[in-house]
């Protein structure tokens, strides 16, 4: 070696920990300052532990961040979204770049205030709602093993990292994740928990004394507390979980706002900048003397340095994969393909042909398990489950096995009576590709898993609701179980697609259309009762993609349209028969998916509603039917709460008959011409 190259050698100088640290915490603070709002504490007080995180133990490669064999991190407080959008720019994420730290929480940025999945490169899940992360995250550990399970160590081989913080850990949804956790022995999912004892309203003493290290340990984890300002003790813990066969919980005790002289340790650094007079401070007191967003060129290599340390080890996955033969390569790749198999279409098509020319009478839930157990075998990579309902669902294919902590090549997951979790474990599934993820309960309980299929619509991302019992047609059991409001509630949430089948060949084009939505999440809200097929099956269409279609046209003309969803449509067409014999003529249309009708151009629309009157058929409150039936509408429905008593005596007692959908299309009739008559 020349004395030059000794030379330069010599004079390179050795980066700290701290100062890498220190980068996170002023980028943070640079931030927040810049957009005068934003949560600067949880970023300075976990600097520490995500610089040893980044730089000793997580594989990723900057370059390419969707590298399947890569580590997950999921900042599961997702307030602190700084400390996220911090680490993929040092370690250089392409496009978050200075710029987008200047527009922190602004118009268009790749950095806007909570993290967002697809929109910010390197964000694997969209965070916010406390608890949420930490719930789907469990969900991608989970599909680590089971894909593991599949392809093995070559192919599949790396770890979950959560960074949580006390309100995750208070969200009732974190006991449901972390018990699910433990039963599996997730050994590849390790938490670390911002444990600085500080909330928004002060000292979490003011609202919480539980002993979260030995309430993990009771649901089967390894659990451990650290201090989070370490590195040492940090890398330690890290270390030692990684080796573990449960699933890891390290408590880093740390200060929040650490540095800031007048606000750390206090909720005051929480949730707002911390002012000009108190960065100076903070600057001084971290012996940091650069201006906003600067970071000095050799700390910042050494973080550029940490993004592609992964890049050879993804170069070796990648060799080895090719080396794989093709028959264990290519249903590695399969599965992370979001296309369905070639095959899955002649199924489809059998069984929809099948319902179409058998004409069965049963409960579209007992369809959809027919359903289930036809495409189970044409995709290898559906995986289904159950909250503690899997006989009531009929969600479980006769050839599928259960996942178990020592079988992970199951395809069936029985989550527990653990609604929320399943919801958001079912993201985590999707999330981490290689999978088709779906999960069954009653609708009336979609209020449990409502806030992880909110975020499943804001990802846009392939996750199968399957809830049964899907009105007062479930009948004895009352009002708590009957979903009255559940329909309208589930159609507000903007990107879910809704559906409600009225007979076995829409549940098979039901499931059809969820299982080609890639970039859409899927409600089948299904029977419990017996509902007679309406449906033949001319041609290939598949009439539910179009979301409304007439089911019944008259050869002369409309007097009144009847539209109806799932069991009604059975109702309306019995109303027309009745309509007939008053010589009234009623077309009939079946709506069992208003999503996918609103995106029908307004010509096909107008077509299938026509011009006449309209009457509206739902077991359930009005909500947004007034949209689809216009000033002369009338909606037959529920306008409160169920009963208990038989389906057949709830129909009749809550006017939801064919007698009552006859009087009201004549007196749409009536008023419609009384309108012309005035006019």
């Amino acid at each position: 070696m020349t004395d030059s190259a000794l030379s330069r050698i010599a004079v390179q100088p050795v980066v700290s920990h701290a100062e890498m640290a220190n980068a996170i915490r002023f980028l943070a603070i640079d931030a927040v300052e810049n957009a005068k709002s934003g949560h600067p504490g949880m970023p300075m007080g976990m600097a520490d532990v995500a610089t040893v995180l980044f730089s000793r133990f997580l594989k990723f490669d900057a370059s390419d961040p969707a590298w399947p064999d890569r580590d997950r991190f999921v900042l599961s407080a997702g307030h602190g979204s700084m400390l996220l959008y911090a680490l993929l720019h040092l370690t250089g994420y392409a496009g978050v770049t200075t710029d987008e730290l200047k527009a922190f929480r602004q118009w268009g940025s790749k950095t806007p205030g909570h993290p967002e999945y697809g929109h910010t490169p390197g964000v694997e899940t969209t965070t916010g709602p406390l608890g949420q992360g930490i719930a789907a995250a469990v969900g991608m550990a989970l599909a680590e093993r089971l894909m593991n399970a599949r392809f093995g160590d070559d192919l599949v081989d790396h770890y979950t990292y959560v960074i949580a913080g006390d309100g995750c850990l208070m969200e009732g949804i974190s006991q449901e994740a972390i018990s699910l956790a433990g039963h599996l022995k997730l050994g590849r999912l390790i938490v670390l928990y911002d444990d600085n004892e500080i909330s928004i309203d002060g000292s979490t003493s003011l609202s919480c004394s539980d002993d979260q290290l030995a309430r993990f340990k009771a649901s089967g984890w390894s659990a451990s507390r650290i201090d989070g300002h370490d590195p040492e003790a940090i890398a330690a813990a890290i270390r030692h979980a990684r080796h573990d066969s449960r699933p890891s919980l390290i408590a880093c005790r740390t200060v929040i706002g650490f540095g800031a002289p007048n606000r750390q340790g206090t909720e005051k650094a929480h949730g707002a900048p911390l002012g000009a007079a108190e960065v100076e401070k903070t600057r001084s007191a971290l012996d940091w003397p650069h201006a906003p967003f600067q970071v000095p060129g050799a700390i910042a290599d050494a973080w550029r340095e940490t993004g592609a340390q992964g890049h050879a080890a993804r170069r070796v996955w990648i060799e080895r994969s090719r080396r794989q033969s093709s028959m264990g390569r290519s249903p590695f790749h399969d599965a992370l393909n979001r296309k369905l198999p070639c095959g899955y279409a002649d199924v489809m098509a059998q069984i929809r042909t099948h319902f179409g020319t058998e004409q069965p009478k049963i409960a579209t839930r007992q369809a959809s398990q027919l359903v289930i157990d036809v495409i189970a075998e044409a995709l290898p990579n559906l995986l289904g489950g159950s909250a503690d309902l899997t006989h009531s669902n009929l969600t479980r294919a006769k050839t599928q096995q259960p996942v178990r902590p020592d079988a992970f090549d199951g395809s069936y997951i029985h989550y527990g009576v653990r609604e929320h979790a399943m919801a958001a474990a079912m993201n985590g599934i999707a999330l981490h590709g290689g999978f088709i993820p779906y999960g069954g309960t009653f609708l009336s309980f979609a209020d449990y898993s409502r806030p992880a299929i909110r975020l499943a619509a804001l990802m846009g991302i392939r996750v199968i609701h399957v809830m049964t019992h899907d009105s007062i047609g479930l009948g004895e059991d009352g009002p708590t179980h009957q979903p009255v409001e559940h329909l309208a509630s589930l159609r507000a949430i903007p990107n879910l697609l809704v559906f409600r089948p009225g007979d076995a060949v829409e549940t098979a084009e039901a499931w059809d259309c969820a299982l080609r939505a890639d970039m859409n999440p899927s409600v089948l809200c299904l029977s419990r009762q017996a509902l007679p097929t309406f449906r033949d099956v001319a041609g290939e269409t598949n009439l539910v993609t179009f979301g409304a279609y007439v089911v019944i046209e008259p050869e002369e003309g409309r007097d009144i349209t009847l539209i109806a969803t799932g069991s009604e449509v059975s109702i309306a067409l019995e109303a027309a028969r009745l309509l007939e014999k008053d010589n009234v003529r009623a077309a009939v249309v079946s709506a069992p998916c208003f999503e996918l009708f609103r995106r029908q151009s307004r010509e096909y629309r107008t077509a299938v509603l026509g011009r006449v009157p309209r009457v509206g058929v739902e077991a359930a409150i009005e909500g947004d039917w007034a949209r689809w039936l216009g000033d002369d509408g009338e909606f037959i429905g529920m306008t409160g709460f169920g009963a208990s008593a038989p389906a057949e005596t709830l129909y009749r007692e809550f006017g939801i008959t064919a007698d009552e959908v006859a009087k009201a299309a004549l007196r749409s009739i009536a008023r419609s011409r009384m309108a012309l008559t005035c006019a």
